[in-house]
């Protein structure tokens, strides 16, 4: 969806406005000029003319008042002195912009959002901000920006844009982190992310629980739960967050209406495939009796996560190493669990968009009874016209996210 947003006024656009009127309302009132004394004849249109030269020379052209009403009087001298001094005021601004733009574009600035990052998950959390808060000012913080990217943040998203590094103690001093509502970390540098909550803390306190940082390995991300900085902050992982609503708006139903116990396949168990497990563990384990995981590396991977979340399963687990294209892992698997009974959920979740689909449909004509998810990384028309035609369910990881996303995140209080 689009959106349409207001540039604020500028005040200088009102005093300027202000001051050619009261110079314009005195010429035609009829103030006579030492130096132009005939300019009490002339066209309003001249008036206007030369009145719009006091912006640039003042009245040194056409000499002082010297006659006509007072109040008359008072506002040509009011646009004789504020009209050049407006204009010197806008020359020095913008050179003090051109030497240091950062400082100069938050000098007033409170109440507003700092993101740093400017990646797809930037550009989604932005179109929820302006769907729930039109006019919350934003700054958007990165250490380097693709130039179509911010163009798009500034006049689409109407953010402000700071290359730097949040981690560099200059930058924070002039963010105006006290005055900030929220601090959001987007990045890429999981290190780096941690290592700017710790600083912006230190430097706002009052930020403690308006901190949001992004974590994308989730291995990391649980070594840290129970540290101090950690409870400080919302920290959270955009697989995890999209399995989380995955699991709860599109599977708990479907086992609850379901007569029998049910099988769950999940086929790619990277953050994804992990983070649905762990969500199936928390909201259906009584509903579910088995659940397969199929990776190339499933069997470390398994490891790794029932070493950090050291969860006791209810249901069987089944493991399979290999490639999901590979039709000798899905032979090896139907050998030992039958999906033609009842209805399995067969969950495509690799990073590779085009295995997952492709392997989705021959499941799907495999074994027609399955509840069939294909995923995505963005929203993808065509996965969801193909789907449609072959029951399949297309999900999106970025329309999770986005569906998800906690809704304070966005308030403007």
């Amino acid at each position: 969806m689009d959106f349409t947003y207001r540039q604020p006024l500028n005040w200088r656009w009102i005093a300027a406005a202000g001051l050619f009127l009261s110079g314009f309302i005195a010429l035609m009132a009829g103030v006579p000029l030492s130096e132009r004394p005939d300019l009490m004849n002339a066209s309003w249109l001249t008036k206007a003319y030369y009145t719009l030269g006091l912006f640039v020379v003042g009245g040194l052209d056409l000499g002082t008042p010297v006659g006509g009403p007072v109040w008359a009087q008072a506002l040509l001298w009011l646009a004789y002195f504020g009209a050049p001094l407006l204009t010197a005021s806008a020359v020095i601004e913008a050179i003090f912009q051109v030497l240091s733009p950062s400082r100069w574009q938050l000098r007033n600035v409170q109440n507003h959002t700092i993101v740093f990052g400017s990646g797809q998950l930037t550009i989604g959390y932005l179109r929820l901000l302006r769907r729930h808060s039109p006019d919350a000012k934003v700054v958007v913080v990165d250490s380097q920006f693709d130039p179509v990217r911010e163009q798009e943040l500034r006049h689409k998203y109407r953010a402000s844009t700071i290359v730097g590094d949040l981690t560099h103690e200059y930058l924070l001093q002039n963010l105006r982190l006290k005055k900030a509502r929220r601090v959001i970390l987007l990045g890429d540098n999981d290190f780096q992310a941690f290592e700017a909550a710790s600083r912006i803390l230190r430097r706002a306190p009052r930020l403690e629980s308006r901190l949001i940082l992004h974590c994308h390995n989730l291995r990391f991300m649980r070594s840290l739960q129970n540290t101090d900085l950690v409870e400080k902050c919302e920290v959270f992982n955009t697989y995890n967050l999209a399995a989380t609503g995955f699991v709860k708006d599109s599977l708990v139903a479907h086992f609850e209406q379901t007569v029998a116990k049910d099988t769950v396949v999940i086929a790619g168990f990277g953050r994804f495939g992990q983070s649905v497990l762990e969500e199936l563990h928390l909201l259906a384990e009584d509903e579910i009796e088995k659940v397969t995981v199929v990776d190339r590396d499933a069997d470390r991977r398994v490891l790794v996560v029932a070493e950090q979340n050291r969860l006791k399963y209810n249901f069987t687990q089944n493991v399979f190493q290999g490639d999901i294209s590979h039709p000798e892992v899905w032979r090896r698997l139907t050998n030992t669990i039958d999906l033609d009974q009842n209805q399995p959920t067969v969950i495509l979740g690799t990073g590779q968009e085009q295995d997952n689909l492709r392997t989705a449909l021959w499941i799907k004509g495999r074994f027609p009874n399955a509840q069939v998810f294909a995923r995505t990384n963005d929203i993808s028309n065509f996965a969801l016209e193909v789907g449609a035609e072959n029951g399949i369910k297309s999900i999106s990881i970025t329309q999770l996210v986005e569906n998800n996303m906690p809704e304070h995140w966005l308030r403007a209080n």
